[in-house]
């Protein structure tokens, strides 16, 4: 089986070509740059391409599958080559769907804690020793790559963004996935750029759980308002699950769930923590038990998971101060990051910071939407750059009016090193410092 790749070197594209060469399939792939961590990656395998640049002369009929990566665009030469030889052309989450339409799928949804319940559930069949096929959005400690396929296994668990699907598909990534048991942990409208209203937004969770089978199941986060609301009004004939924040306690920096919760001798223990994150364990935990497990293998296993890459990740740490990096960049986001970490350590001075990144986040029409998202911190700072609002051809921000769509007393830079210098100036070492992105703060030193 001959697998070539348009962009090979996206963040998710390299992970499944990794995964299908270790599968055995013959793969190659092309892309116009190709950034670290995925260049050694690929040269590792022996699978990164020759040279950067399009290369219309390699697609030929002897290829079984094109999988096109949304980094290309709809004129690109060797898929209009491919198009013109009549090749199967897939997006990454339809043959992710090949790859597994005979196993058992479970999707994750939600407009936020996707990657961290998915990695949940990844790490209690992974402690269980189940064999199983897999999507997830970061890199998880115990598994060399974000994507994994296997001959033999019968369960597929998928991260299942609601983005778009590939220059040349529109649908949202989870509806291709076509869920057996879907999961939605929150509903707060995101990507403003695809979906202009959130009624439009709405729909696409609306559609996600009709499309579940009468043989299959939705679990959901009741806790959430708009979820609840959606499947109190979404006619269904598959399983309703709902699961809300689990009863705990927090001990010396410590989330506890009692006995009452696990059935356990003991109080279960956990290194990660926020409300937030509790309930994202809920919906991991009936994952788990729909996959084959029961409720005390799933609470043995989830004491050992520690998180993930850049989701509450504890960067440095010393008896006084925590130094945390989190992903969040949608407004709900925002606000359970720092909840979480004020939750954790109610008494210690915190230091929030955000960069505006993402298309919706630099979007002026958007900004009431963060209001008050920082309230919990003691310190409130927020980034843009003048730089990323150009490369995405957007209208540039006032600075005013970014301070006033967050709230009170929130701090606004467009330079990176003036941000520093403010962080230097509030960072003593006996406070906890959080760092909120999807971005790199405009490749400002993380080092404190």
């Amino acid at each position: 089986m001959h697998i070539h790749f348009i962009s090979i070197g996206g963040a998710v594209m390299h992970n499944m070509a990794i995964a299908l060469h270790k599968k055995g399939y013959q793969v190659t792939g092309t892309d116009d740059e190709i950034y670290e961590p995925a260049l050694s990656r690929l040269k590792k395998y022996g699978i990164l391409p020759e040279q950067f640049g399009w290369q219309p002369a390699m697609i030929t009929k002897e290829i079984d599958a094109i999988i096109l990566g949304m980094h290309a665009r709809k004129d690109n030469p060797e898929l209009l080559r491919a198009q013109e030889l009549g090749l199967k052309i897939y997006s990454f989450p339809e043959y992710m769907y090949e790859q597994t339409k005979d196993k058992q799928r479970i999707v994750v949804g939600g407009s936020h804690g996707k990657t961290t319940t998915t990695a949940m559930i990844l790490h209690v069949l992974n402690y269980h020793k189940m064999e199983f096929d897999y999507l997830v959005g970061s890199q998880l400690e115990g598994f060399e790559t974000m994507v994994g396929f296997s001959h033999t296994s019968k369960i597929a668990v998928f991260e299942g963004d609601e983005y778009l699907t590939s220059p040349i598909d529109l649908r949202p990534k989870f509806h291709v996935y076509q869920a057996n048991i879907g999961i939605i942990t929150g509903i707060a409208w995101d990507h403003i750029n695809v979906f202009p209203t959130f009624e439009n937004y709405l729909l696409q969770f609306q559609k996600f759980v009709k499309d579940i089978p009468a043989d299959g199941s939705i679990i959901y986060c009741a806790s959430d308002p708009e979820v609840k609301k959606l499947l109190d009004q979404t006619e269904t004939v598959c399983e309703k699950i709902p699961y809300e924040t689990p009863a705990f306690s927090v001990s010396n920096g410590h989330f506890l769930l009692p006995t009452s919760v696990t059935n356990f001798l003991a109080p279960v223990f956990l290194s990660f923590f926020g409300t937030h994150n509790l309930q994202n364990m809920m919906a991991a935990k009936h994952a788990c038990i729909k996959a084959g497990l029961n409720q005390d293998q799933f609470y043995e296993a989830i004491q050992s998971f520690k998180g993930t890459a850049k989701r509450l990740e504890t960067i440095k740490e010393t008896p006084e101060s925590l130094v945390i990096r989190d992903f969040a960049h949608a407004p709900s986001k925002l606000r359970a990051t720092v909840n979480a970490v004020r939750e954790l350590y109610p008494e210690r001075r915190l230091i929030a910071v955000y960069e505006l990144h993402t298309y919706s986040s630099l979007n002026k029409d958007f900004l009431p939407h963060y209001k008050d998202t920082l309230a919990k911190a003691n310190s409130r700072a927020v980034l843009f750059s003048k730089h990323a609002l150009e490369i995405k051809k957007m209208p540039m921000l006032d600075p005013i009016e970014v301070a006033n769509g967050f709230g009170e007393n929130v701090n606004v830079f467009t330079d990176k090193n003036e941000l520093r210098k403010f962080i230097d100036q509030q960072y003593t070492g006996k406070e906890n410092l959080l760092l909120m992105s999807s971005g790199t703060f405009d490749g400002m030193s993380l080092e404190f």
